[in-house]
């Protein structure tokens, strides 16, 4: 009955479409690493959760341990938060991959800039967690231009970064976000 609800709420009353592999990309994947750009909004949270129960699959995401508190610890856990130690001597992607190994099933959900402002290049954190955690990656847009997600294939790093990395990057190249001046743009 939820994903009903998220479908009407996409497709009859925000317009939105999903396009792409989405059924083997991320419903028959027990383990991946998600990632979705242009990250230019607070909305784009709420996005994902839509898009996210439309297709009915679970993911994760991760916030700093800091905001579990009560009331809205209950609020982020209910829609799939994880908290993290963030300080800079904690081995995040060590932390992170580890959940994965004692998971039969964890996706997590990354914007791959790491901030709601214009950036010329991703981190690689999701990268290097896909990498350790031997699970490949899935790309989702989130094109506001034309109302439309586009899920890509599942993606399987090769170690070769900077090849791996012009291929995600292509991905989302010219994708507008919701603040177009944010917007994720390859060629500069």
């Amino acid at each position: 009955m939820k994903k009903v609800i998220y479908n009407f709420i996409l497709k009859y009353l925000i317009r939105w479409k999903i396009e792409g592999d989405s059924f083997s990309s991320l419903n028959s994947l027990k383990k991946s690493v998600i990632i979705t750009a242009p990250h230019t909004h607070w909305v784009d949270f709420y996005l994902g959760i839509l898009i996210r129960g439309a297709l009915d699959f679970k993911s994760s995401y991760l916030a700093k341990k800091e905001l579990f508190i009560f009331p809205l610890g209950i609020f982020l856990k209910w829609t799939g938060g994880v908290p993290v130690n963030r300080s800079s001597n904690n081995n995040l992607v060590s932390q992170i991959a580890s959940i994965y190994n004692k998971n039969k099933e964890f996706r997590l959900s990354l914007a791959p800039e790491g901030t709601r402002k214009r950036v010329k290049k991703f981190k690689s954190g999701f990268y290097y967690i896909a990498i350790e955690a031997k699970v490949p990656i899935v790309m989702l847009s989130m094109d506001y231009i034309n109302k439309k997600t586009i899920i890509s294939e599942p993606f399987y790093p090769t170690g070769n970064k900077k090849s791996d990395f012009d291929y995600i990057e292509n991905f989302f190249d010219g994708v507008i976000g919701k603040v177009k001046e944010y917007s994720f743009y390859k060629k500069n």
